[in-house]
């Protein structure tokens, strides 16, 4: 049975079916689970705050106050968000003697201003640097296809929150696909909006000029409402738009090297399912995004920055930082103030190179992830960590890297570990590809 949607969760609340102090005693059931994955999906669990904002929720609702669809539903939060009063561990050891937050970070707060209920505090890649969603301190959450494997990262313990119904929805970030990846590799969706429309103060940042924050949930409709609380937003869902007609580029280059099978095959039984519905499918040159390991050489952007942000705490507790993360954060203090100004030109030129082919499209679409989920096994060596996360990162982070916005729809069929689509459009164009990616999900949907 698939896991409920936001809106009918908030149908049935409005019509008096079910309750929040239902849906949150639930939720915490799950989390609790001695035989599930809530101890090491959370890292924090709110179960006091939370029972005291789905009883206020159901008063509310008594007196006729919903604040928004959101309202009395359980949603996780993820643990880089500063909640007040409370340390910011952001997935680490290295924190933990850290001030506790004066605030709540403002998406924290616009989810609780929402109505929503915050269930707790998920797990995550140390300092959000890996897609492979593996953490040494607080354990890893095994993926919902396959215990054995990993969840993806760094938004790990979002997406087993929401996969295994421990929320209905959860805050990730995603600085170079960490929202996308574990929803790909989860089974769920996953919406990286345009990185400006929503604000990450309050969030320990990876990537100042990468980082974004975004939905994971059941579905599309899912997405839109949780991304437009984000956004500070009217929550509106688009309209679907109309499939036929519609032009997707698959780019030839790059993103479709190496795939593995499962993931070859479901990607192009989506796009056969697409054509039939009257998409126009076309592949393309894009030998650009052949140039961006060479830009990424020295690091990128997430080594510099981050390395700006933690360069004082690394020094200092550098032996509790995860053995597989301090070393991409020490990249950072290798790059010149030359390097960093380079790779800003390289960024802007590479924009614009790759919209002047793009614009002719409605979307680029491609496989969220080149793989499906390695076994904990396979990451269990320095080596293999590293070439797994690369190809677990390398399509999704095209994204980031051209300041787009993206979404990841579940395509696998039954009985295949999950693989992710992904649709990618121009700047600002969110409301727009959410519209397209409502069409799309049914279509290419696992059956």
């Amino acid at each position: 049975m698939a896991n409920p949607t936001i809106q009918q969760l908030a149908a049935d609340l409005a019509a008096g079916r079910t309750t929040s102090r239902k849906l949150t005693d639930e939720a915490l059931a799950r989390i609790e689970d001695a035989n599930g994955e809530g101890k090491r999906a959370f890292i924090k669990v709110y179960e006091t705050q939370a029972l005291a904002a789905a009883k206020a929720s159901d008063s509310l609702r008594k007196a006729g106050i919903v604040a928004s669809p959101l309202a009395g539903i359980p949603v996780s939060i993820k643990n880089l968000c500063n909640v007040a009063g409370e340390t910011t561990l952001a997935g680490s050891k290295a924190l933990g003697d850290a001030p506790p937050a004066k605030s709540d970070a403002p998406v924290v707060a616009r989810l609780r201003a929402a109505g929503a209920v915050i269930v707790g505090s998920t797990n995550m890649s140390e300092f959000a640097f890996s897609g492979v969603g593996f953490n040494p301190h607080y354990g890893t959450p095994g993926n919902p296809a396959d215990r054995k494997r990993v969840p993806g990262g760094s938004s790990s313990g979002a997406a087993v929150s929401v996969a295994d119904r421990m929320a209905v929805a959860a805050l990730g970030t995603d600085t170079g696909g960490s929202v996308r990846i574990p929803a790909a590799v989860c089974g769920i969706v996953g919406f990286k909006p345009t990185a400006r429309r929503v604000p990450i103060d309050g969030v320990v940042p990876l990537s100042t000029s990468l980082d974004s924050i975004g939905p994971l949930a059941n579905s599309v409709e899912c997405c839109a409402i949780v991304d437009a609380v984000f956004a500070g937003e009217p929550i509106a869902v688009p309209e679907a738009a109309p499939l036929a007609g519609l032009r997707f580029a698959v780019p030839r280059h790059f993103v479709m090297d190496d795939l593995h099978p499962i993931v070859a095959k479901a990607f192009e039984r989506a796009l056969k399912a697409l054509a039939a519905k009257g998409v126009t499918v076309e592949e393309i040159d894009l030998p650009q995004l052949d140039k961006l390991p060479a830009i990424n050489a020295k690091g990128g952007f997430a080594a510099a920055e981050a390395y700006a942000w933690h360069k004082d705490l690394i020094a200092r507790r550098g032996g509790d930082y995860d053995p597989l993360v301090a070393p991409r954060i020490r990249r950072g203090a290798e790059m010149s103030a030359a390097d960093y100004i380079e790779l800003l030109a390289k960024r802007a030129d590479l924009q614009k190179r790759v919209a002047a082919v793009t614009a002719n499209y409605d979307a680029v679409a491609m496989p969220t992830c080149a793989i499906v989920a390695p076994t904990l096994d396979e990451v269990a060596t320095p080596e293999g960590f590293t070439r797994k996360n690369m190809l677990l990162l390398r399509n999704t982070a095209v994204g980031n890297f051209l300041d787009r916005c993206s979404i990841s729809v579940p395509c696998h069929a039954a009985g295949e570990l999950p693989v992710g689509f992904m649709l990618m459009d121009e700047a600002m164009s969110d409301k727009r590809l959410l519209a397209m990616a409502r069409s799309v999900a049914p279509v290419v949907k696992p059956h």
